[in-house]
């Protein structure tokens, strides 16, 4: 949670000014190596400590949540979002921070409530942001990496349903539908290229079933996705060497499939028996590599997991 080096900041640089200490950057997201994995490894400590609350590291996790997650380091992180581009990780650092914001929201602990007002004032900052880019967005991002718009607008939905931003979830089910609804035959077998960690195919139907109704859902699904094309999924992405920083992407990718399929079996309803061993197949191919020595993992896959596992 404070390991602040190595670090990769990932920032344009418009004066010298701007070349400072990952900390002073990023007062509370500065400890790990990125400021969005950062972001996610908060959101999964939070996340245990809910499932977990006498967890052995309990007080340690509350005890650095406290000291991360203050106003004034909070506010630092707003700062940082007023000058920094428009572009500036969008959207998959801003899905995680809707994500860490909704986790808190919906957790009733003294603490996690002062957590959550100290936060709220940045995730108003990125859900905003969301709402002055989906209009200019005309079409949707389908790379397995952090701009894919499927997987950026299923956090930020499932944020702006728990807290009631309105305006947010219906900007969002908009977008979904112009960018999605009328996607026929996904190309699962093209899937994954060699850096994935999310599936294209997967993390659309993913969010389509957030914002379609039922029924209308399971038309378009049958649509988007053929029996024998999800087939490919029956077999998990195979992961060469866990030592390079690209490769190993593909174990996020076996996760975050996971997450997917197991949330579209529950609501296709049993309609697609395989869905859920599918979802153990690519769940179990990696778990058991979220923490090994290579830092190049380590300091993200964690998360996939737990949210993976959440999805059961």
């Amino acid at each position: 949670m404070q390991k602040e080096y190595p670090n990769k900041l990932n920032q344009v640089l418009k004066t010298a000014d701007d070349l400072r200490s990952p900390k002073d950057l990023h007062p509370a997201f500065y400890g790990c190596f990125d400021w969005h994995s950062a972001v996610h490894g908060h959101w999964m400590l939070i996340r245990v400590l809910k499932q977990f609350p006498e967890i052995e590291l309990a007080a340690e996790i509350r005890l650095k949540l406290d000291q991360n997650l203050s106003a004034e380091n909070l506010a630092g992180e707003v700062a940082y979002f007023q000058k920094a581009s428009p572009s500036w990780e969008r959207t998959y650092g801003w899905a995680w921070l809707l994500k860490l914001a909704e986790e808190l929201y919906t957790w009733d602990d003294p603490q996690a409530k002062v957590w959550y007002d100290n936060i709220n004032e940045l995730a108003n900052v990125v859900a905003g942001k969301y709402i002055a880019f989906l209009p200019t967005q005309q079409y949707a991002v389908r790379t397995g990496v952090h701009p894919n718009t499927a997987f950026g607008l299923s956090f930020a939905h499932d944020y702006a349903t728990a807290v009631g931003d309105l305006t947010l979830k219906n900007m969002i089910e908009k977008r979904a539908l112009d960018y999605f609804s009328k996607d026929k035959n996904c190309p699962c077998t093209w899937e994954p290229s060699g850096e994935d960690f999310l599936s294209p195919c997967l993390e659309e139907a993913n969010l389509m079933a957030r914002v379609m109704p039922s029924r209308s859902f399971k038309k378009w699904f049958r649509q988007f996705m053929s029996g024998s094309a999800m087939k490919f999924y029956e077999s998990a992405a195979d992961v060469s060497d866990r030592s390079d920083p690209k490769i190993v992407h593909l174990d996020g990718l076996n996760l975050s499939r996971a997450w997917c399929l197991f949330y579209l079996d529950k609501v296709t309803e049993g309609s697609y028996p395989a869905l859920r061993s599918m979802a153990e197949t690519n769940l179990n191919a990696s778990l058991p590599f979220v923490a090994t020595e290579h830092y190049e993992g380590s300091h993200w896959l964690a998360s996939f997991a737990i949210y993976a596992l959440s999805q059961k």
